[in-house]
């Protein structure tokens, strides 16, 4: 009976290991079953996942892209369509990515399939970033005039300010001239004429240069509104000015900047005393121009107010601007203006050149100014590449006109009396029979 009993026991373990493997298989079955119908979901959103983390890379660099191209379709001073704009992208990629770009239609979709293609060939985001800017730029330079409109970074665009209001943060000029902040006014002229004379016998191109510097920081430093203007906001004066002669006042604007119209109010006021001189040689050679938004103000003490100054020319429409302000009381005693320009006369001054020679204020002498007739200035990019670095577009968005209403840009602002005429001065004696004043011209003219 013992016998028997433990043989039913064999026999029941038996079975019950032959159940659990065939529980064990059934479970297996039942998981890779539920894992054949589960997996694909979660493979799919993962790669769903990566694929949406890669995209919005890519997305990124194509909406900075962009940004750029309708920033420009829509504020170039030019029209471009879309087939100019789309090849202009599209020679500059090859030019980056050394390669054939193939594009069906030169349409803004089809560049769109073109540039991701290209920039997921680029597998570093660095590389992206780098590329997306690159393209920027090229596109940019490559607008007309060439190399007028780029891309700028946050530090350019702080550059470009620090120039236009006419500042340079780099340079102290206490230090350049060697003197203390609270230097007297005889403090400063003194230690001026001990380097000069020092520096004037070294007479080595060092030397010349080092003067210039220290010349330059003398006349910052030794008129007092020039000094107040430096120490208060670090601008330096736009303006040089003299006495030729009882008779001559001689103003050299070496550039415009939004403190150029307080500097001519201070410093004509300087020599408005009877009877005081009645000739003015307003020098605009090598003028850079700068600040040109400052023109209607600038100009309404030569014209007066409330009078057509000059135009600007976008997308085929010309706008006329007036001037702000009225007759400046100093300069109402100048019967006699001399306007001199010369190759490196350009843009703002060039405006200003040309407006004097269409109200016929004034006598424009010297050569064709330089032909720079575009008016730039700084657009915000709303969408970035990415947060380390926030860039900008500098945009040819404006052409200026001359006196003849045709653009100044490639053709520049043609004297009245050109100097070098071999009748140059007998051209000016029909104006002003005035030998003294032609010497005074003569003199002014061989220091630039």
């Amino acid at each position: 009976m013992l016998e028997n009993l433990k043989n039913k026991i064999d026999i029941d373990k038996k079975t019950l290991f032959r159940l659990s493997k065939i529980l064990f298989l059934g479970v297996l079955v039942v998981g890779i079953f539920l894992l054949g119908l589960f997996s694909p979901k979660i493979f799919s959103k993962k790669n769903h996942e990566k694929k949406s983390v890669m995209q919005k890379i890519e997305n990124k660099h194509l909406a900075f892209l962009f940004g750029v191209y309708t920033l420009i379709q829509e504020n170039y001073w030019d029209k471009i369509s879309d087939e100019q704009l789309v090849n202009i992208f599209i020679l500059a990629s090859e030019k980056l990515a050394n390669q054939k770009i193939e594009i069906k239609t030169k349409d803004k979709e089809s560049l769109k399939t073109a540039l991701l293609k290209t920039i997921n060939n680029i597998k570093d985001n660095d590389k992206k970033n780098e590329f997306a800017a690159n393209l920027a730029d090229i596109v940019l330079a490559n607008l007309q005039p060439f190399g007028r409109s780029r891309l700028y970074s946050e530090k350019q665009e702080i550059d470009l300010k620090n120039r236009v209001e006419n500042k340079n943060p780099e340079i102290n000029q206490y230090q350049i001239l060697q003197v203390d902040k609270t230097a007297s006014p005889e403090a400063i002229k003194k230690t001026y004429e001990e380097k000069s004379k020092i520096l004037l016998k070294q007479n080595t191109p060092e030397s010349q240069q080092k003067l210039a510097e220290i010349k330059k920081a003398y006349e910052i430093l030794s008129d007092n509104d020039n000094r107040k203007t430096y120490d208060k906001s670090g601008v330096e004066p736009t303006m040089e000015w003299k006495l030729l002669d009882l008779e001559t006042f001689y103003l050299h604007m070496i550039k415009f900047s939004p403190t150029t119209i307080e500097e001519l109010v201070q410093i004509t006021q300087k020599v408005d005393k009877d009877p005081g001189p009645h000739t003015l040689i307003l020098d605009l050679r090598n003028n850079v121009g700068g600040a040109i938004d400052g023109l209607p103000y600038f100009l309404g003490p030569f014209i007066g107010n409330d009078q057509y100054a000059y135009q600007f020319y976008h997308q085929g429409n010309k706008e006329d601007f007036k001037t702000k302000i009225g007759w400046l009381p100093p300069l109402v005693r100048y019967k006699r203006m001399i306007v001199l320009i010369n190759g490196g006369t350009q843009s703002s001054a060039e405006v200003m050149a040309a407006v004097i020679k269409k109200y016929n204020v004034g006598i424009v002498v010297g050569t064709p100014s330089k032909g720079w007739g575009t008016v730039e200035r700084v657009f915000p990019l709303e969408k970035q590449i990415d947060d380390k670095t926030k860039y900008s577009v500098f945009l040819v968005h404006r052409l200026t006109t001359r006196d003849d209403g045709q653009p100044i840009e490639g053709r520049g602002v043609d004297p009245v009396i050109n100097i070098t005429s071999k009748n140059w001065e007998k051209q000016l004696n029909l104006f002003f029979h005035d030998s003294m004043l032609i010497e005074n011209i003569k003199t002014v003219w061989g220091k630039i």
